[in-house]
């Protein structure tokens, strides 16, 4: 088979031209603003939001009450469009909800006349897939979020974390680009969300799903994500991106360690500011 590596003289191989092309971002926000009409004026809320983010990458965005978080991904979500800017996904604009975005809110939103397998099967069969491939995909995604013995059970039958896996399962049974995450955990027990933490950082390294995922709780970005965007107040703007350098392979005892409490007092400090 022929090489497309070319040889150095000193017997090195150097990449094709193809190896070093960067890879295209999964999604990507470009000059994104909005603005709101508010009792005959205009109120801006976002204001020249770019970000970018890569297959297989988790991604975390964390700022202060108010200052844009859940506008911005309902804007990603397809929900509401921006005053000006773009969304894309896999270079594609985004002009309203699509199926290669999943979205899990806080509240669960599962529909408790339906069992945990029926709520799986909501967007698929939205879509028309053969009853044999709903039954295949719905069993898998069961056993990845390992409520495969629920599968018959109601919501009112599950605990809030319980009914967030389902949520979780019902998102990615549609195989989405991106799955979009606004404060999944935030109505949960502090033991609880430490467990559901646990479990989608576990379901990542399963999945390597590429994520954005809004919460102000600095830890839980920190401990779930590849990289921090933080955003600012009055408007909504990007004020730091940071690289998370924590192995991939993280356990609670995580964060306890000097790395991860030097990082969260860099992202604190950059909040204060």
């Amino acid at each position: 088979m022929l090489d497309t590596r070319s040889q150095d003289l000193r017997g090195q191989t150097e990449p094709a031209a193809a190896d070093l092309a960067p890879t295209p971002p999964k999604l990507e926000v470009r000059g994104l603003s909005k603005s709101f009409a508010l009792q005959g004026s205009s109120m801006t809320v976002l204001e020249d939001i770019n970000l970018q983010i890569f297959p297989r990458e988790f991604v975390c965005l964390v700022g202060s009450s108010g200052c844009g978080k859940s506008t911005l991904l309902n804007i990603v979500a397809g929900l509401i469009n921006p005053s000006t800017g773009s969304v894309l996904v896999d270079g594609r604009p985004v002009t309203g909800p699509g199926s290669d975005r999943g979205m899990v809110f806080q509240n669960y939103t599962l529909y408790p006349w339906l069992t945990v397998s029926q709520n799986i099967a909501f967007g698929l069969q939205l879509r028309k897939m053969p009853k044999a491939e709903q039954r295949d995909r719905i069993d898998y995604y069961l056993n990845v979020v390992g409520l495969t013995q629920f599968a018959k059970s109601y919501p009112k039958q599950l605990s809030g974390g319980m009914k967030q896996r389902v949520a979780i399962a019902r998102a990615l049974a549609n195989e989405p680009a991106v799955l979009l995450m606004d404060e999944p955990f935030g109505a949960l027990d502090a033991q609880t969300k430490e467990q559901m933490q646990q479990f989608l950082l576990e379901l990542w390294e399963q999945t390597h799903v590429t994520g954005l995922m809004i919460t102000h709780d600095v830890e839980e970005a920190i401990f779930l994500s590849q990289r921090v965007y933080v955003m600012g107040t009055s408007p909504g703007r990007m004020k730091r991106e940071v690289a998370i350098g924590l192995p991939e392979q993280r356990d609670l005892e995580t964060k306890l360690s000097a790395e991860f409490i030097e990082i969260k007092r860099q992202i604190l400090q950059s909040l204060r500011e």
